[in-house]
């Protein structure tokens, strides 16, 4: 996936909004006013996603796809993970990599606020 690809992926989700609060470097998808993929738009473009409900669960992505796959700056330590587009991680799991980030968003969110 490229990073177009991959903004039209996230933004296609029930409620998904596009934010920039960093700058235009930096798109954030966010539902229900809370981000679920942070998406660097220089190219060749990287989206950073909540990768397991601990950062031991997004370890274990980071030790599958070494080298594409870094912790996040600043929210690592939560369980978020840099995915860095065309280095190897299959479009199938970006795509579930970006949907459980996602459903863990929604699943937070106060029923007022889910889509």
């Amino acid at each position: 996936m490229d990073v177009r690809a991959v903004v039209a992926y996230c933004l296609g989700m029930p409620g998904a909004q596009e934010t920039y609060p960093f700058g235009d470097h930096v798109l954030v998808a966010k539902v229900g006013g809370k981000g679920f993929a942070f998406i660097g738009q220089e190219e060749p473009g990287s989206v950073a996603v909540k990768c397991g409900a601990t950062k031991e669960e997004a370890a274990e992505l980071r030790a599958r796809h070494p080298g594409a796959v870094t912790m996040m700056d600043y929210l690592g330590r939560y369980g978020w993970n840099r995915v860095q587009l065309g280095a190897g991680v299959p479009d199938a799991e970006l795509e579930e990599l970006i949907d459980a980030s996602y459903d863990s968003v929604v699943a937070r969110l106060p029923k007022a606020k889910r889509p």
